[in-house]
């Protein structure tokens, strides 16, 4: 039997089962574990609908504690990942995974707004490094040309559980009075303890690196390790990046900037959504549904358009439009406000689509750029710098939201972070190391 042959679309059978194998081996892992890191933060915007009146917060001292997480994410996530790097995934991320579950079950145990805030900080410390550290971990598993449509498989994790977190967290408010706990706590304890479960599943089942792959035959783990060599050889060939690089090249600082500004609005929509959805009219009760709509449509488009970015190898355009829907069905829903709540849901379902869509292109291009430890620290410090924009977004959105008493402004506002987005994504443009490296042949194999 001989392996090498190419088939139609040029990739051959070894190729084809090693990834085949790698991806049902290690996505559904991936996946759960973000599922868990979003229940906490669609949580969090459920919780509101009845926290904030418990608490007695205002919308300005809610947006603001939920976004001090993204403090706690700056201060930890690059040593977290550079850690990472050093010890492997498997023990580092289950750390982080026990770690964040113990915190935000104790979200619920808070008084006032300043047990909130630091409620919010040492959660953002304990989870820093989980996304950047599967940002790198997927660059030791998959090759440039898998990887924006894994990236939308790992994302949509996150859109899936926004979609059913809300639906979910609604029935769990309704547990109020149960032991003398309202709503709100009862969300937080039970939804802190899948991450805790998850930390045991990592430990035991996560592989850090192909070499160590005893469910790879040998030539497969020995096609995988090859293709990926040749892959960072030709991403050095063109430049070769030291850690001080990627702190001080201008195109990660774009990047970074870039990133910032879809953070404005991805958490502001997290964040808020819920209460936007109330403001249009919609009973208690179906909250969380209707908040689940903008994420169905959202996921969907997000697995079709990293698939089309990874098939066409044209990374650019399809970041900068996707960023441009997400600003345009924001300001749409902004124009049209809360007199007409069904159109004002079509275009927040627009927004979503495109601001969920653009993630899974857009962590393509530092990956490609970036090798070894320089990857490690460049991809933390666009993450982490870039989350600071999902704590600016729902805190200027909470002032304006008090300040006018509409959400429509608020809107506006968070339309400008992806129009950031797409003006430096069209700056750095299209990098060489983005183009598809042509699949290695691997020996040939006679049986």
């Amino acid at each position: 039997m001989d392996t090498s042959n190419q088939t139609l679309d040029g990739i051959a059978p070894i190729e084809r089962q090693t990834m085949r194998k790698v991806t049902w081996r290690l996505m559904p892992l991936l996946m759960l574990g973000y599922f868990c890191a979003y229940l906490d933060r669609s949580n969090v915007g459920m919780a509101a609908t009845t926290m904030v009146d418990d608490l007695h917060f205002s919308n300005a001292v809610f947006g603001f504690g939920a976004g001090l997480f993204f403090l706690g994410y700056f201060i930890a996530e690059i040593p977290s990942n550079l850690i990472l790097h050093t010890i492997g995934a498997r023990r580092w991320i289950a750390r982080i995974l026990i770690t964040w579950g113990i915190i935000a079950a104790i979200t619920a145990f808070v008084w006032n707004e300043w047990s909130f805030y630091g409620n919010r900080i040492l959660l953002g410390l304990a989870e820093a490094g989980f996304y950047p550290g599967v940002l790198l971990y997927m660059t030791w598993w998959f090759p440039s040309f898998y990887r924006s449509r894994m990236m939308g498989l790992f994302q949509s994790a996150s859109v899936i559980s926004l979609f059913i977190g809300p639906p979910l967290g609604g029935l769990l408010l309704q547990m109020h009075g149960l032991a003398g706990l309202h709503g709100w706590q009862w969300l937080y304890v039970i939804e802190g303890v899948p991450p805790i479960i998850m930390c045991v599943v990592f430990y035991l089942f996560l592989t850090d690196r192909p070499h160590e792959a005893n469910w790879l035959n040998t030539e497969e783990r020995g096609w995988l390790q090859k293709r990926l060599e040749s892959e960072q050889a030709q991403k050095e060939a063109v430049r070769k990046f030291s850690l001080v690089d990627a702190f001080s090249d201008y195109k990660m600082w774009l990047l970074t900037l870039a990133y910032f500004g879809q953070n404005i609005s991805s958490y502001g929509l997290v964040f808020f959504l819920p209460l936007i959805v109330k403001e249009l009219g919609v009973g208690t009760q179906w909250i969380g549904l209707v908040s689940a709509l903008p994420y169905v449509c959202a996921f969907v488009a997000m697995i079709a358009w990293g698939y089309h970015s990874d098939i066409s190898g044209e990374r650019k355009w399809h970041l900068s439009g996707a960023a441009l829907v997400a600003a345009g069905g924001l300001a749409t829903a902004a124009l049209i406000g809360t007199g007409h709540p069904a159109i004002t849901m079509i275009a927040l379902c627009i927004a979503m689509m495109g601001q969920q869509s653009l993630i899974p292109i857009f962590w393509s291009i530092p990956s490609a750029m970036l090798t070894g430890v320089a990857a490690a620290g460049g991809l933390a410090m666009i993450n982490s710098l870039g989350n600071l924009g999902g704590w600016f977004g729902p805190s200027i959105y909470g002032l304006i939201k008090d300040a006018t008493g509409s959400a429509n402004i608020g809107l506006l506002f968070l339309a400008v972070g992806p129009l950031m987005t797409a003006i430096c994504a069209l700056i750095v443009g299209q990098d060489r190391r983005l183009e598809r490296i042509p699949t290695a042949q691997p020996a040939t194999v006679r049986s």
